[in-house]
């Protein structure tokens, strides 16, 4: 839809006519009614089960695009997401506010509100512990429950926020454990909740396991949720900004317990986060998100020692140290660009510090520079083709 006044003189404007408006609005009415009947009907298993390309992988997001459909035009949240998860690993997803890292997560557990928010293309292929492959996005609502809450579980944001003030812990814990499990008494189930609680490490599970969330600390509250992510022994954990509403020294003592977690479940975790020294304690590797896409993607080693995006290089000089104490601190300028008109070039280019001729056209291709490190940049562009 276009942005422009037909006038003698073209003028750009920042505002949509009545005409355009209920123009955009009747087109992502058809669009969204045929996601919506698509995410809705009855489908045989067949349907959604596909193969992994990896074996060594549980989840594979592959061109992944996740659209919100408002007044204003179509909001691209992510748009074009591939990464892997392996076995037994931390994945760090990592990028300033705004990038796409809670929506990619958000669509993995199917939890984008619709009609408006919609999965509109691409693949997310999970293995379960019977080995099955699904491929997520393609599967009806009705039959996502029995990935989410227990094959795939997720430690949210801010946990005051994801208990129910109104119930005690152990109703919450235990209504995972009735939900998940066949078969299951008050008894057994009160049992598992305790279980869990000493194994996030709460010294008086019993007195824990009887309280409202608001009785409970910040951290004794994580504690809870992350218990409660673990309660059907899950394959994969995703941890969205677990240890942002905490203070130094619990951050540090949740890292600790997801990090042993991690073996004890024999599990992988995607960690979500904007701090990168997070990503530098935990992950295995890591990838980089900016307006949408990913722009970088590598182990921990190749991202920390030889970033090559300029923007992953800004996020890392913008990283307060100790030896910078006396200096000010980096900042990227710009902003990132309105995610409803985005430009066909690099979404970095008019912050980027070293855009060559080539930024002005199409977006860069991710270009492979070793076995596991991956950036989308011409600048690598040309070093390839010159290699």
């Amino acid at each position: 839809m276009g942005i422009f006044n037909k006038t003698k003189k073209t003028e750009k404007r920042d505002y949509l006519s009545g005409k355009e408006i209920r123009a955009i609005a009747k087109e992502n009415a058809k669009v969204m009614k045929r996601l919506e009947a698509y995410k809705y009907r009855k489908a045989d298993e067949s349907e959604y089960l596909t193969k992994m390309k990896n074996d060594d992988n549980i989840l594979e997001i592959d061109n992944l695009h996740t659209y919100f459909f408002t007044e204003q035009g179509v909001v691209k949240s992510v748009n074009g997401v591939s990464f892997d998860v392996p076995k037994n690993a931390t994945v760090g997803i990592v990028g300033e506010s705004g990038c796409g890292k809670s929506v990619t997560s958000m669509s993995v557990m199917r939890l984008i509100q619709g009609p408006t928010g919609q999965i509109y293309s691409g693949e997310i292929r999970f293995k379960e512990k019977d080995d099955k492959v699904y491929d997520i996005a393609k599967m009806p609502i009705r039959d996502i429950y029995k990935i989410r809450g227990n094959e795939i579980a997720m430690i949210f944001q801010e946990p005051m926020t994801s208990l129910n003030p109104v119930f005690t812990i152990g109703q919450q814990l235990d209504e995972v454990t009735f939900i998940h499990k066949e078969g299951v008494t008050k008894d057994s189930a009160k049992a598992k909740s305790i279980e869990m609680l000493n194994l996030v490490g709460i010294a008086m599970p019993e007195r824990v396991y009887n309280s409202f969330p608001h009785e409970l600390s910040g951290g004794m509250r994580q504690r809870v949720m992350i218990a409660m992510a673990l309660a059907s022994d899950p394959r994969l954990i995703i941890a969205d900004e677990p240890t942002t509403a905490l203070d130094v020294t619990i951050q540090a003592q949740i890292l600790d317990l997801l990090r042993d977690l991690k073996s004890k479940i024999d599990g992988s975790i995607m960690l979500i986060t904007h701090d990168l020294g997070v990503i530098a304690e935990m992950a295995d590797y890591v990838v980089v998100m900016y307006a949408g896409r990913v722009i970088e993607k590598g182990t921990v080693s190749e991202i920390f020692h030889n970033p090559l995006h300029p923007y992953t290089i800004g996020l890392q000089k913008s990283k307060p140290t100790l030896d910078s104490k006396d200096e000010e601190l980096f900042n990227i300028p710009g902003n990132v660009p309105n995610p409803v008109n985005m430009p066909n070039y690099c979404y970095f280019k008019e912050r980027c510090s070293k855009c060559v001729k080539k930024c002005n056209g199409d977006y860069p291709e991710m270009v492979q520079v070793s076995p596991t490190h991956f950036v989308a940049c011409h600048l690598y562009e040309e070093d390839k083709n010159n290699g």
